[in-house]
Parts: C-alpha cells; structure tokens; sequence
C-alpha cells in the first residue's frame, strides 16, 4: 500500500491494528465482596444515623416514608451533615443532580468554599444550598414555556432519593437528586412528573387495597429494568462519523456472519468487555445501584445488565446514573457504548425492559397470587385493572415510548411492534375466559367456586415460570409483574413510568367509583369486586393477544379488533394532546395541560432535530467518505483497462472490469442525485412553521423518501469498491474486533 493510500487508510486501518494493543490498563481491582463496597458513595440511611443529630435524622426518614416536608432549620443540620461525611470523603463540590427534558442528566458544580463578610475562608453548605438552586431555565428544552428572556427555574432536593458522590477522575462531586421545574412552577423534567403518579398510584391503589386490607396504608411502586447496549472500540468508533454524531450507523453493509448462527445469546463473554464490565458494575455498586445481572445479548457485541427491583423513582435515578457510568468507564477501556435503540442495520437493536409491579406496606405484591380467596382476588382485581388500563389508554402508554431511534426498532423482527397488547399466559387467560363466560349470570353468595378464586388448582403454583416468555408482546405478564418491553434502550424510564402509573391510578378510581355504587344498591363488597372485574374484562379483552406480534396476520387481527397502530413518532405523539389525555393526566395532578403542551412540543423538536442531524451526516458521508471511495476505485479500473487496451489485449480481457466499472457508476450517479434530492426535502421542511407539520414532513418526505434507498445503493458500493479505498470501518469490523 502506498504511502498517499495508506494516508487516506489511517483512521480505519491504524483502528484495526491496535485493537490487539489494547489492554485493561484504568480497571480498579474489585473488591472480595460486593457488601464490602455497595452504597460507600450514598448518604444512606445508615450513613445519616452516623452524621445526624436525632432531630435531623428522624425528620429525613418521615420525609423519605412519610413524604412530609423538611422543616428549613432541621434542613441546615441535615446540610452539615451531608457536608461533613462528604468532606471526608474527600469531596470539594456539589451539585444539583437532575434530570431535564434533553433526555441526559444535567449538573452544575458549585465549591463548599466560600469567604465571609471579612474575608476569611470557610466551607460551607447550608439549608438554601441543599434545598434550591437556580439553573437557567430557558436554556433547557421547555416547549415554549420559558423564553430566553425568562430564564428562571429552580431545582428542587428530593430527599426520597439519596445524595451521592460522583467520582470523575480525581475529582469528587456531591450530587443532590432534585427535581427540575419553571418559575411559574411547571415541570420541566422527568422526576417531578414521576414523582406525583406515583402519589396518585399509592393513593388510588390503598383505597382499592382496603377492600381486602384495612391496614394498608402506603402502596409502593416497583421498577426492574434491564439496559441493553453495545460495546466498540473506540478508535473504530472515532473514524465513523455517524457514530459519533446518531450513535448509530447511517450506512454499513451486512457482514457475512451476523448472528443468524446465534452464537452470541449468552456466550462467553470478551476478556476486554468484562474487564469494562466490572469496572462499571463496582462504580455503580459504590452508588447503590444493585445490579445482579450480566450476560451476552442476541447481536454481536451486544450486551445487557439488570438489577434488583427497586423502588420506582430510585430506580429511574440508578437507570439514568448508569447510563452516565458505563458511557464514563467505557473511555478507560478505550471502548464506546451505544445506547441508541438500532446503531446496526439487520441485527437486533436494544431496549429498556421496564418490570413493573405494586407492593403494599403489609407486604403484599399486588400482582402476585397469593394463598387464600381474600388475596387470590385482590390479586385478580389489580391484575385486571392494568389489563383495564392498558387496553383504555393503549395510545398515551404508546405516545410515551415515541421517539426517532425507538421508531427503527419497534416493529423490527426483534422488538415488540408499536401496536399495544398485553399477554398473560395461558392459564391466566383461562382465569380471565371463565370469569367472562358468566356474562349474564349473576353472582350470589353460594357461587363459591368463582368467588373463592382458587387459582391454584387452574395455575401451577410456582408463578414465576407458569406462563411462556412472549418476546414479540410490548406489554407481557411474568409471573408477578408486568414487562413493558417496548421502552427504548436511550429512553429515560421517567416518562414510560409516569403514563404507566397514571393510567393504572385513574382505572383504580374508577373500579372503586363503579364497586362502591354496586355495594350502595345493596350488592355484598365481594360480589360487587367480581362484577366489576367480569364487566372489565369484557370491556378490554380486546387488547390481549397471545400469538406472534411480529406476523403480517396480527397486524391485520390488531386493525379488526381497532387497536391503534402508530408507526411514526409525530403520529404517535398526537395522542398527548387528546382531550382524554388531558383529562387523565390533569384529574390526577400529574400534568397540567400547559405542561402536556410542551412535552408535546418538546418530543417533535427532538424527533426533528435527530432526523435533520441524521440526514445531514448521511450527505457528508455520501459526498466526502463514500463518492470519493468510489471514484478513487474507479480510477484504478480505469488505468486497468486502458491499460489492456494498450496491450492489444481483446474486451473479452477487461469485460468483467467494465461492468463493475458500469455498476458503480449507476450506484454513484443514484446517490449523488438522491443527496441533493434529500437536502432540497430538508430545506421546504424546514420552511414550515408548525411543529407538528415539519416533524411529519421530516418523516415522510425526508426520512422514510430517502433514508434507506440512498443506504441501499451505498451499501452495494461498499461491496463493488476495493476494501483498501473504503474509510469507513465495516460491519464486521465494529462488531467483531474487540
């Protein structure tokens, strides 16, 4: 190869060849046990009997359990005390941990160090600092809700999660959870909406648990989620701008070996990989986020971690802390994680596998059978109600998984489809059939056989594996929780969680609503619970499916049956706005209508904004990466075939030459023509005013126009042109070489 050549070569193949070199050099030994290290980093519990007064200390705890405010003048102990264990941590800053409507984190450091009026120097961090701060509003996605001349928010402690310390190369930060809202007071993150549909869940669910249970007095919201990402080197990653700039590959043909062998699915895992893997598992074991799980995905270089269920709103933060982690480890291992939902074409792409359940303060799950008629048929009052619910408000719970990258997976042969549907099993769909078939007969006290609910003698007793595992199902039941499978691999669990917990309140309020008027006509409270059941599985049977959701067939039952399937983000969004949204979200204090505006204004700027970024890289890299590629090979072919010309050799020597000289040409003369056609598309999208017009222009005359015919004639040019003129690293590359 010569030297010009080899210039041209650098970025991908100097990638190639010091792949071998790298070591695990940045990996922290690990320590023998994980009890030894987990939580060190949080200002636990534990941590606050040790650094607070009794007064502070008891006043945090019915703050965490109780959810009562903080008196300000025990809030400045409470700071003292953060402060001092913080300190001897070797901490110098702190921050305001929050999470805005960007999709990332967002923080900004602030010292302990201050001078008082007389010039000394002192470290302090009180009540005021702890409880507020006042980041610019305006500067963060606000959906028209803060202009640049109104630039005030605040961010505000949230003290059921706790504080923590973020290590960043030498430096320590002190982060506070907070939540993130408007001078005018709307919300402009994903934790305060959270936050209040959990409030209204505990609440519509202890009224609906009391029927069974006086003594329940708190239901709590519980999330497991599993990440899927994947792993690539770094230096193969850097010479792929659209890597860098989409977090997935733009354009990229189909290697020879993708994981059609399905040999990847729980393999061994790479030495490289898991070295990066235990190092970012004792980051996050120091921050108290409890992962228990690690193993190999479907695709190559594809991996997943999952933890112990916690708490939803904590588990929201660990999720989104992790995300942050892993991205931050990876770069001493000189890897990339990608978290987008398909950085590949062809191979499977990575979701956020949201296990969701309730339990009560009794400690009862609500979604678990349990040993006797009483909590058999709590159990079935609340599994029906989500089904309920699920099936009512399929369009918002949809509407909350709506994003540009998730709209490349869902639907995909290994993601569920964007149609909403529920499975449950057989068994459990047995239960619900015969329950239905008394539609018309009427419950009395001597039906003990349904009233009873004597699940166990139709289900196995061990629940947790009584029902096959159904991939294709966005929403699935597994044993004693619901999956929510469709949520993206890059999303923050915040929003899917919100709808999920909202819905599922407000169908609580109605079931009660609907039973207690039963019991007021004289009805005994258990036969008015299983008339209201019966009459909701009626009512939502519909959206229960049991088959294939990836089969053309479903997608045809789906439309007899009018389920909604929204294909496309901007379409999909629609359903934010409906006048059943509104009521929703309002009649249950989690979001105002104002509020519902600018998330829906929010969502189409970034659908916008990834699509225009996307088909701008997808220029850059036609004109300067790939047509130059092309002609520089076509050269060569040239300078062949003239050359045989020359030689007096026969056509019938250089033949084989001049029609791949001929099938380039025709890719070439199709992409150029295509890039040109795709930027005049940008430029009238980009002259429309309305949000929602452009998002749909973006898709349909931008996206879904060019996209994948302009990646189609690309990717036959990566097969025609020499290896050695090609800049960008290959399929086979960046999935194998670790």
């Amino acid at each position: 190869m010569g030297p010009k050549k080899q210039k041209n070569m650098s970025l991908r193949f100097n990638a190639i060849s010091n792949i071998s070199k790298e070591s695990e050099a940045g990996v922290s030994k690990p320590s023998t046990k994980i009890t030894g290290i987990f939580g060190e980093s949080v200002f636990t519990l534990k941590t606050a009997r040790e650094f607070l007064s009794d007064e502070a200390y008891k006043s945090l705890v019915t703050s965490i359990r109780g959810g009562k405010k903080i008196d300000r003048s025990v809030a400045s102990q409470i700071a003292n005390g953060i402060r001092a264990w913080a300190e001897s941590k070797g901490v110098t800053h702190f921050t305001h941990w929050f999470q805005p409507l960007t999709g990332t984190t967002a923080e900004k450091h602030d010292s302990f160090f201050t001078l008082k009026s007389d010039g000394t120097a002192i470290e302090e961090f009180d009540a005021a600092a702890l409880i507020q701060q006042e980041p610019d509003a305006s500067s963060f996605p606000s959906g028209g809700l803060r202009a640049t001349f109104e630039a005030r928010g605040y961010t505000a402690w949230d003290p059921s999660s706790p504080a923590f310390i973020i290590e960043t190369g030498d430096g320590k930060t002190l982060c506070i959870p907070t939540i993130f809202v408007a001078y005018t007071g709307e919300s402009l993150d994903y934790k305060a909406p959270l936050l209040k549909s959990v409030e209204a869940l505990n609440k519509a669910a202890v009224d609906v648990c009391n029927y069974f249970d006086k003594n329940v007095s708190k239901v709590t919201v519980t999330l497991g989620w599993e990440q899927e990402y994947f792993v690539i080197d770094e230096a193969l990653a850097t010479a792929r701008p659209d890597l860098i700039q989409c977090g997935r590959t733009v354009f990229g043909a189909a290697p020879a070996k993708g994981q059609q062998l399905e040999d990847h699915y729980f393999g061994s895992i790479p030495e490289r990989v898991y070295a990066f893997m235990r190092d970012y598992e004792q980051e996050a074991y120091k921050l108290g986020i409890p992962l228990r799980t690690r193993h190999n995905e479907v695709a190559p270089a594809q991996f997943e971690c999952a933890p112990i269920f916690e708490e939803v709103n904590i588990a929201v933060d660990h999720n989104t802390l992790l995300m942050d982690v892993m991205s931050r480890v990876a770069k001493r291992h000189k890897l990339v994680v990608l978290l987008h939902e398909k950085p590949f074409a062809g191979i499977n792409g990575s979701g956020k596998h949201n296990n969701w359940s309730m339990a009560t303060d009794t400690g009862v799950n609500l979604l678990a059978p349990g040993k006797t008629p009483k909590t058999n048929l709590m159990f079935l009052t609340f599994f029906v109600n989500t089904i309920k619910a699920v099936h009512d408000y399929a369009d918002i719970l949809r509407a909350a998984i709506a994003s540009a990258p998730n709209d490349f997976r869902l639907g995909a042969n290994e993601a569920p489809p964007a149609i909403i549907s529920v499975f449950v099993g057989q068994y459990l769909s047995k239960v619900l059939s015969d329950v239905e078939s008394r539609v018309g007969n009427k419950f009395d006290e001597q039906d003990e056989a349904i009233l009873k609910l004597d699940l166990h003698r139709s289900i196995p007793e061990l629940m947790l594996d009584n029902t096959d595992r159904n991939r294709t199902s966005p929403f699935a039941f597994t044993g004693n929780k619901f999956e929510f499978r469709a949520v993206g691999s890059s999303a923050n669990c915040g929003i899917s969680m919100t709808v999920l917990n909202t819905i599922v309140a407000d169908t609580l309020k109605q079931f009660k609503t609907d039973v207690d008027a039963l019991i007021e006509k004289g009805d005994k409270k258990e036969i008015a619970i299983m008339h209201v059941i019966q009459k909701y599985i009626v009512e939502s049977k519909k959206v229960l499916f049991e088959g294939d959701g990836y089969s053309e067939e479903w997608h045809h039952e789906a439309e007899r049956r009018g389920l909604p399937n929204l294909k496309t983000t901007p379409i999909a969004l629609d359903a934010m706005l409906s006048e059943k949204s509104q009521k929703l979200f309002a009649s249950n204090g989690v979001y105002s209508h104002t509020e519902l505006e600018a998330r829906h204004e929010i969502e189409l700027e970034k659908y916008i904004k990834k699509v225009q970024i996307e088909a701008r890289v997808m220029g850059d890299l036609a004109i300067n990466h790939i047509l130059p590629a092309a002609i520089k090979y076509q050269n060569e072919l040239l300078k062949n075939i003239n050359g045989l010309k020359e030689a007096g050799l026969p056509e019938s020597s250089y033949k084989s030459q001049l029609a791949i000289l001929t099938e380039i040409s025709n890719h070439m003369q199709i992409i150029h023509a295509k890039v040109h056609d795709m930027v005049e598309a940008r430029k009238i999208a980009n002259n429309i005013e309305n949000t929602r017009t452009k998002a749909i222009a973006y898709e349909s005359q931008v996206k879904s126009a060019y996209f994948d015919e302009i990646r189609y004639h690309v990717d036959k040019l990566e097969h025609l042109v020499d290896d050695e003129f090609w800049t960008l690293p290959k399929y086979r590359e960046l999935l194998f070489l670790r």
